[in-house]
């Protein structure tokens, strides 16, 4: 096993619960000290979103003994559902030079994710080994190595996101923490901590990890039951408003099949779940992430010269983003795996 990958047994919080719960020809600037690429203005029409962190294998092993492999990484869910959204989506990430590296690119690549040059890499792909039970929920053990390159980024980006494992993960989270730092004022930026607890150590371990990236965050997306771990006790509505505090122009607290709740400066929307079967959740937060992003990109809301606006977004339109990022979570939990919807199946599912 190389220095930078890490094995760990880590218990899956992703209970069955339904929605919201788990490069082009442009000039670029390469990472440098700040961390940031040449962003250009957007109105939120135009551009690129780019997603930083994991990609790797979920080897799934289901209750019924049966076991498969199939592309996944939170962030690279996100990218993958954004990309079927039908926007240009570019990722940075460490892909091994290996088999199963290879299922994983031609996964991104077949629904338009471009890879950041220089994301594949020498040594194996990671793994997550997730066993299903009965109802749905999952435990893992991760096989990682994440030490993304040192590269050139795109140029024409409205948004950047990023989260999970790759936020918290050494040596690859410093990058993360010094690209998002980097292009804070430049782009849209969005976090989701998605935290996996026996990977990330303790609260106290990572807490303050995880709140320097909420302060360079414009949009950050987590889950009643992050929260819960990260703050035991401390009531969910009081650790949303102490990171609005932070600076970020909206906070979003999903809960699982009860929908999920949002909260800017000025405005508060709670919005409830879609009722559906669940096939499993794998996936479904990410979905959530892809869908919020594509709804605040509709509506002109990301990118530089857009901050302002993102800021004093009204309820209306805030509902409408998280509705839409609700019923994108839907689609997902409603069939096996991380397989976020398509623009024409999410407009289906909502008619």
């Amino acid at each position: 096993m190389s220095p930078t990958a890490t094995s760990i047994a880590a218990t899956g919080r992703e209970a069955a619960r339904a929605p919201g719960g788990d490069v082009a020809e442009v000039r670029q600037a390469g990472v440098g000290e700040d961390g940031g690429g040449r962003v250009g203005g957007a109105d939120g029409a135009d551009g690129a979103v780019l997603v930083v962190g994991e990609a790797l294998v979920d080897v799934v092993r289901r209750a019924d003994g049966s076991v498969d492999e199939h592309p996944g990484g939170s962030p690279a869910n996100v990218a993958l559902g954004l990309a079927r959204l039908g926007r240009s989506t570019h990722l940075l990430t460490h892909l091994g030079d290996d088999a199963r590296g290879e299922l994983v690119l031609e996964h991104l690549q077949r629904s338009g994710v471009r890879l950041v040059p220089g994301s594949v890499q020498p040594g194996p792909t990671s793994t997550a080994q997730a066993v299903l039970g009965a109802d749905g929920s999952a435990t893992y053990d991760f096989q990682l190595a994440w030490s993304p390159p040192q590269t050139d980024l795109p140029s024409d980006l409205v948004a950047v996101h990023t989260g999970s494992i790759a936020a918290t993960l050494q040596p690859g989270a410093a990058t993360v923490q010094r690209i998002l730092t980097g292009h804070h004022g430049r782009a849209t930026t969005s976090y989701d901590p998605n935290l996996r607890p026996r990977i990330m150590g303790s609260p106290a371990d990572v807490r303050a990890q995880v709140e320097a990236l909420v302060a360079v965050s414009d949009v950050v997306k987590v889950s009643d039951e992050d929260l819960a771990w990260l703050a035991p006790g401390t009531p969910p509505e009081e650790l949303l408003a102490a990171w609005l505090r932070l600076g970020p122009a909206v906070v979003l607290m999903t809960r699982g099949g009860d929908g999920a709740v949002a909260i800017t400066g000025e405005v508060e929307v709670d919005v409830p779940g879609v009722a559906v079967q669940v096939a499993d959740t794998v996936g479904a937060g990410d979905s959530f992430s892809s869908g919020l992003l594509d709804a605040l990109w509709s509506q002109g809301l990301l990118g530089a010269e857009a901050r302002p606006a993102l800021r004093a977004i009204t309820a209306e339109a805030l509902e409408e983003a998280v509705r839409h990022a609700v019923r994108a979570a839907a689609v997902t939990v409603s069939r096996p795996g991380a397989d976020p919807p398509t623009r024409a199946e999410l407009a289906g599912a909502s008619a």
